[in-house]
């Protein structure tokens, strides 16, 4: 399930792209599928040894291109590990949320990232991540949890500041704001619950399936209630 858009990141074969926060890799293997020289990097070892095997896998199955070359690190995003300008996209998925020091880590992504180059940043979107504070103190006081709801204007601003220009938008996985606001409501920690299990097959079935009504459905959703906002931004030449 990626959230970011490929196309409006301008990802080419053979471009340097930064995974930032990786997580579980979605984002990270299909650029290596679409043969870009992947770091996927995340604080977490276990996520780090995971993507890694990960790799490892696709290249044995030979599901990525020849020339591609994917690989992972664990790291800190305040202090990245790599000399300035050393990638060509940068990808920033549902991590800035997770940072006291945000701005620290938005200024290291745009110094890592070449002149000219490109980033995607997505974040949770703020009227459907209000509800599920609201809903829940569970929800977000956890370790790790998020610790800001971003507005669209206040991302802006603040990536702006790091010398970033924004060049688009969009929202995405609006059949996600439902089940979140349903897992809040009966409890976070209630994944067992009937009606969480129920909706839970459905999201499972919609990604895996990719049916033509589920993706109708979300199209027309997305503005509305789509549980991610999703921005592009480049740095200037």
């Amino acid at each position: 399930m990626l959230t970011v858009d490929y196309g409006r990141l301008g990802i080419r074969r053979g471009d340097r792209l930064l995974d930032l926060g990786c997580g579980g890799g979605r984002h990270a293997f299909q650029a290596a599928r679409l043969g870009a020289r992947v770091v996927a990097l995340d604080a977490g070892a276990s996520e780090v040894r995971q993507v890694t095997a990960v790799f490892a896998a696709m290249v044995e199955a030979g599901e990525l291109p020849k020339d591609a070359q994917a690989g992972s690190v664990q790291g800190d995003a305040m202090r990245l590990p790599f000399p300035d300008g050393s990638f060509d996209r940068v990808i920033a998925a549902e991590v800035l949320e997770h940072i006291p020091a945000d701005t620290a880590a938005m200024s290291e992504l745009a110094r890592v990232m070449r002149p000219g180059g490109t980033m995607a940043v997505t974040v949770p979107r703020f009227g459907p991540e209000v509800v599920n504070w609201v809903l829940s103190r569970e929800y977000h006081e956890v370790p790790g949890g998020h610790v800001r709801i971003y507005r669209r204007s206040e991302l802006l601003g603040r990536l702006g500041g790091s010398g970033l220009r924004p060049v688009g938008s969009h929202h995405a996985h609006a059949l996600h704001s439902p089940y979140w606001w349903l897992r809040c409501a009966i409890g976070p920690g209630r994944e067992d619950h009937p009606l969480v299990s129920a909706y839970r097959r459905l999201l499972v079935w919609d990604i895996t399936a990719a049916p033509w009504v589920t993706r109708r459905v979300e199209h027309i959703l997305n503005p509305l209630i789509g549980k991610s906002l999703v921005v592009y931004l480049e740095k200037p030449a």
